[in-house]
């Protein structure tokens, strides 16, 4: 059994909104869940294996304003979301049956708070098996959909926003670093970081 820390390609099944019971959802067996952003490095939950995975028709984007992990609602950081078109390589997490309804309830807390995300069951491709995974869609209609930002916005939000859980830039520097473990290169987010970086780098030059 592997225990992680404490963010996840393509069938449209849509799972049932937060405020409904999750049994009627719970799978007949095992339960797979992808990650692309901080799921990758700190999913939070119990599971028996983990094994890179691609999904085609959805793309990672930093698109989604954070008002609690990565910001707050007066000064919001950025996160990932899965958006239409292209493909996207993340890490895809088994959760034996016995605990897929604990899982559940910790995934629908931790992403589905504010409902700027939309929980759908999709294909994961695992090298020649292919599964079909729990992941989380960027609501595109909600309010906390930021969109396709230019590079010096993002990086300028990146900068300079905090939340709950740390520096935006210590979230982007994970999951890039994740990324390019899997041999997956973003020219965009790899220069919204050096830019951020720089960003930050400059400010704390500036204090000393």
């Amino acid at each position: 059994m592997v225990t992680a820390e404490p963010i996840i390609a393509c069938a449209m099944t849509k799972l049932a909104p937060f405020s409904d019971p999750l049994d009627q959802w719970l799978p007949s067996g095992e339960l797979w869940v992808f990650g692309y952003g901080s799921l990758m490095w700190s999913p939070g939950f119990r599971y028996t294996h983990d094994a890179a995975g691609i999904v085609h028709g959805y793309h990672r984007s930093l698109c989604v304003y954070s008002h609690r992990y990565r910001g707050t609602p007066e000064r919001p950081g950025l996160v990932m979301g899965l958006c239409r078109g292209g493909s996207c390589w993340g890490i895809a997490y088994r959760v034996p049956a016995a605990g897929a309804r604990d899982v559940l309830e910790y995934l629908w807390h931790r992403e589905m708070r504010n409902r700027v995300y939309m929980p759908r069951l999709v294909a994961v491709r695992l090298g020649a098996k292919r599964v079909r995974a729990l992941a989380f869609i960027a609501d595109a209609a909600h309010p906390q959909f930021a969109g396709d930002l230019k590079l010096a916005e993002s990086a300028r939000i990146v900068a300079r926003c905090s939340g709950e859980r740390g520096h935006n830039l210590e979230y982007l520097q994970r999951t890039l670093s994740h990324m390019h473990e899997l041999g997956v290169r973003d020219p965009h987010l790899d220069r919204v970081l050096a830019r951020a970086s720089a960003l930050v780098k400059d400010r704390r030059s500036r204090r000393a």
